[in-house]
């Protein structure tokens, strides 16, 4: 069933008597053309399994199913559920899991799901979501700082969190979530998504973002605890300068501004005038001070 049009979803919701649940912040995608440019965004061929997060009614899951050669799809709301075995009845390669993607194991549930082919032990899979935006930073952080075995995700998020995970330094979104998800990936911004693709449809706009996971971070912190550290302080009070932020880590400002002139960094400046490198190589001198603290 191709759920491709306002008639055809809203046909399936009266038949099963849906009802919305705002506080899961449900928006179901209705345009193929969105749909299949998502799909593309993931590179899938038959070879490929994918973790999708938030079924919804079936939509984007059975057009990855076509593609990919297993889907697990992880979905919240059990309501959904009769609904979802009409929908993905005609494909053999969906499994459909019940739970909470944030306090999941994607690599256990992966590996489960596959045999062990893919997941902790086996072989990286893609990551697919279209994410209640109120659990998107939270979700995309568990996909991260776990470091699953995930070779890719590509992700629907609001597009005020796409500018700010995709912005450079200097800018006005540029900020910790930027630092974060460097750290571990490399987003880019794909393509904007229009209000008028989903039912209901949201009061913000929305972006796709395609995030390849990094073996290594772009430039070498010797501590990732101390470079998380540096970037809070950094972003905690964003008109402080440099130096009266990092001073909030408990070390000495005279000392904290020999350090950053030895590193060529002016110590006026501000968090977000900062490159990643930057951050790294402060951290990485800072190390020793901040464990003492």
């Amino acid at each position: 069933m191709k759920l491709y049009s306002p008639a055809a979803v809203r046909q399936v919701l009266d038949k099963y008597e849906f009802v919305f649940q705002k506080r899961l912040g449900q928006n179901f995608l209705i345009d193929g053309n969105i749909i299949n440019k998502i799909v593309d965004a993931a590179s899938l061929d038959s070879e490929d399994t994918v973790l999708e997060i938030g079924a919804g009614i079936g939509a984007l899951t059975s057009a990855l199913a076509v593609k990919a050669g297993k889907v697990v799809t992880i979905e919240i709301d059990k309501n959904l559920q009769p609904l979802l075995e009409e929908t993905l009845s005609a494909y053999t390669n969906i499994d459909l899991f019940w739970g909470n993607a944030v306090k999941t194991d994607f690599d256990a549930l992966i590996s489960e799901k596959t045999q062990g082919q893919f997941g902790k032990n086996g072989r990286p899979y893609k990551v697919v979501a279209n994410l209640p935006y109120y659990i998107t930073t939270p979700l995309l952080m568990h996909a991260l700082e776990n470091c699953f075995n995930i070779s890719l995700i590509i992700l629907m998020v609001q597009k005020e969190v796409a500018d700010r995970i995709a912005a450079v330094p200097g800018t006005k979104d540029y900020g910790a979530l930027t630092l974060g998800v460097n750290y571990y990936s490399n987003p880019q911004k794909v393509f904007k998504v229009p209000r008028k693709v989903f039912i209901p449809q949201p009061d913000v706009e929305s972006a796709v973002i395609r995030l390849i996971l990094r073996k290594h971070p772009p430039a070498q912190v010797i501590n990732e605890q101390a470079f998380f550290c540096v970037v809070k302080a950094a972003f905690g009070q964003r008109r402080k300068t440099l130096l009266n932020a990092l001073s909030s880590l408990g070390i000495d400002k005279n000392q904290l501004s020999i350090i950053l002139y030895d590193l060529g960094i002016n110590p006026e400046r501000r968090g977000e005038t900062l490159s990643f490198e930057e951050f790294a190589g402060i951290s990485n001198v800072l190390y020793p001070l901040i464990s003492k603290n």
